[in-house]
């Protein structure tokens, strides 16, 4: 199908450092027993899974899915009708394959993979008769994107490859039995392309000085002299949504004379919209689309929790009949095949394990294919509860909110007693966060805090005004909202002022900065991982393809070329207050990574020593911006665990020997915390 490419990289979230829970695919126990609730162990909640992300091939021949080859995650393939028969096709020995996906042809398996988090992904195909792996773009600090797949020229793809200019990624067309890539167009300026089903380039998207896009019309290679649509920073999430196969139709997200994005469907031949979906409470643009015309056929609403609305009342029943057979929690369809005859669907029921099926629709029959976390179905998880937060200003802030067992015996989400509080801070900020099982969430809960995300303003989903009132305010109304958020938490009972700790990734970890250095006394202790401390520095560092998002970026921040944007933006950098650090402080970093580069941490902890100012860093040499290893997420979860457990007062699994099985550097301040240098000396 066509593919709506993302057009704004303007996200510092956070990959990998605060996964999602995931298993251990070795026989390891789940569970400690501590008191009256059994400690959920964290290579249980944090390492590998035993299988996850099922795919169906287009022609539903083949079921592949992602799985530990020696202790690495791998791409795996079996035949639909026979998954027992699964064999590893890909053989990657030092990083997790972080996805993949089939090509229109259901010959290749597609996937991408960088080098120590660095970022540069190549594009690699197996093919699944013969086992022949190929590297489409063999080439170095390249970063590869893919552009739009069909289901017409089912044995090619189009991809965005910089390997001309590291700023732009010119359009290439590529063939996935061959290997020709060829160039189509040129990328000088545009952030983005719109494809369709003829693998043709239709328009295209280039960042304007409003802070927003101007969309121009391309014919056979050829840009338009003058944008048909424009867009300012107020309404920047209005973006294509991609055609229907018959070129016809192109659908759009659009926010202009509204709060909320709705989704339209534009006649290509006539330029008239009519509206398909609207809501006054979140943003639209997630939608199941046929599998076959490309038409919207259901579109999902996600302010507290998702709901979906069918337009196709077929698909509605298909719904209906599998919330029967799951029970309760959220459907979710992972993969179909072309002739929309056989899916791959599981639940979230959020504190009970959930399992993934093959659906076959003619049958009405559920085939169990597997359980990603075995280990953790007799563990005990607990509920996320969705709660509306007033900030101080009037904002309504959407959160949610998880409590440990003893604190909320029956799950009614009320808290029964005070406990320690964890704010777990997003990264971003461009994003948000959601409601469903979150690892976590779970992990902190079960150690006995209470967990509470926010999303305060400018994150994404909530429409525009709640968006742009976070515009050039990082340290300042943004934070607000985090404080606001807490002094909530304090009043409902749920925790007490003086046993709050913030933690976070990326902006989450700029969060957790700011939290000790604007308020040095509101939070207990904090833990950053890979948070920026100084903006001037990340913005003049970020990586050479995230050119087209400058002015986005700046218009949100400050811009750093001139004499007011460098004021704005020094004022919100912790790194200019980190003599005001009154309260421990850990921090974790990737040597690798290119968003937040490493010395943003280094940077503040030298400050700290300067000022003789306490600070744990651990920095892993093979990562990102995140961790993605099993080894590298369990052995700083501990640290982090050991750290909140003596700041809070909360349960810890020993230190054991997670701490040594990692590639983890105490840079400084191991014997800031008790145990830490001793576990994490090598034998």
């Amino acid at each position: 199908m066509s593919r709506s490419l993302t057009l704004l990289p303007l996200t510092l979230a956070l990959a990998a450092a605060l996964p999602t829970a995931a298993l251990a695919a070795d026989a390891r126990k789940a569970t400690i027993t501590v008191g009256d609730t059994p400690l959920i162990s964290r290579a249980a909640l944090f390492g590998n899974p035993v299988k996850s992300g099922a795919q169906l091939s287009p022609d539903g021949q083949w079921l592949s899915w992602m799985a530990p080859v020696n202790g690495v995650m791998n791409v795996w393939v079996a035949p639909a009708a026979k998954p027992e028969a699964a064999k590893a096709v890909t053989d990657s020995k030092d990083r997790p394959i972080p996805g993949h996906f089939w090509s229109g042809n259901s010959e290749q398996l597609l996937f991408v993979k960088d080098n120590a988090g660095d970022e540069n992904f190549r594009l690699y195909g197996v093919d699944v008769k013969t086992g022949a792996q190929r590297d489409y773009t063999p080439f170095d600090k390249v970063r590869v994107r893919m552009m739009g797949t069909s289901r017409k020229r089912v044995d090619e793809v189009l991809v965005g490859v910089n390997n001309r200019d590291p700023r732009w990624h010119d359009v290439h067309l590529l063939n996935l039995k061959t290997g020709e890539l060829k160039l189509v167009m040129k990328a000088d300026g545009f952030a983005g392309f719109q494809t369709d089903e003829d693998l043709q380039v239709r328009m295209g998207a280039r960042p304007n000085a409003a802070g927003g896009i101007d969309y121009f019309q391309v014919k056979d290679g050829a840009v338009a002299d003058k944008p048909f649509l424009s867009t300012n920073l107020e309404d920047n999430a209005t973006s294509p949504l991609g055609y229907t196969a018959d070129g016809k139709t192109l659908y759009w997200m659009d926010s202009r004379d509204r709060d909320t994005t709705a989704v339209f469907a534009e006649d290509t031949a006539t330029g008239a919209r009519k509206l398909i979906a609207q809501d006054a409470r979140a943003d639209l643009g997630a939608t199941l689309r046929n599998t076959i015309t490309g038409e919207v056929q259901a579109y999902a609403v996600d302010y507290l929790t998702t709901e979906w609305h069918f337009i196709d009342k077929s698909l509605k029943a298909d719904f209906d009949w599998l919330q029967q057979q799951l029970g309760k929690g959220e459907v979710f369809v992972a993969s179909r095949t072309r002739a929309d005859d056989k899916w791959i669907v599981g639940i979230d029921p959020v504190s009970k394990v959930s399992a993934t099926y093959l659906y076959d629709r003619k049958a009405k029959k559920l085939s169990p294919l597997y359980v990603a976390r075995p280990e953790l179905q007799n563990a005990p998880l607990v509920p996320m509860h969705a709660v509306e937060i007033k900030s101080r200003d009037g904002l309504t802030l959407p959160s949610y909110l998880t409590l440990p067992q003893g604190a909320d015996k029956n799950g009614d989400g009320k808290a029964e007693q005070a406990v320690p509080l964890v704010l777990l801070v997003h990264g971003g900020p461009w994003a948000r966060d959601g409601y469903g099982y979150n690892g976590t969430h779970q992990w902190l809960a079960n150690r006995g805090y209470a967990v509470l995300s926010v999303n305060f303003r400018a994150s994404t989903g909530f429409g525009k005004k709640f968006l742009n009132a976070g515009n050039k305010q990082w340290g300042l109304a943004m934070h607000n909202d985090l404080i606001d958020a807490v002094d909530w938490a304090v009043k409902q009972g749920v925790t007490s002022a003086d046993k709050v700790a913030i933690m976070g990734g990326s902006y989450g970890g700029y969060a957790a900065l700011a939290g000790l250095t604007f308020t040095p006394t509101t939070f207990a202790c904090a833990v950053d991982i890979v948070g920026p401390s100084n903006l001037e520095t990340l913005l003049g560092t970020i990586p050479p393809y995230w050119e087209a998002g400058k002015k986005q970026m700046y218009s949100r921040m400050g811009d750093p070329t001139t004499d007011e944007g460098k004021a704005i933006l020094r004022a919100a950098s912790p790194l200019y207050k980190a003599d005001q650090i009154v309260r421990p402080l850990l921090i974790g970093q990737g040597a690798n990574d290119p968003r937040v580069k490493q010395a943003e941490s280094d940077q503040i902890v030298q400050a700290m020593q300067a000022k003789n100012i306490p600070v744990t860093y651990v920095l892993y040499p093979d990562e990102g911006h995140g961790f993605a290893k099993p080894n590298n997420r369990i052995g700083f979860n501990a640290i982090a665990e050991s750290f909140l457990g003596n700041c809070l007062g909360g349960r810890v699994e020993p230190l054991g020997e997670t701490v040594r099985q990692s590639t983890a550097q105490i840079a400084h301040g191991a014997d800031f915390l008790p145990g830490l240098k001793a576990a994490a000396e090598k034998k």
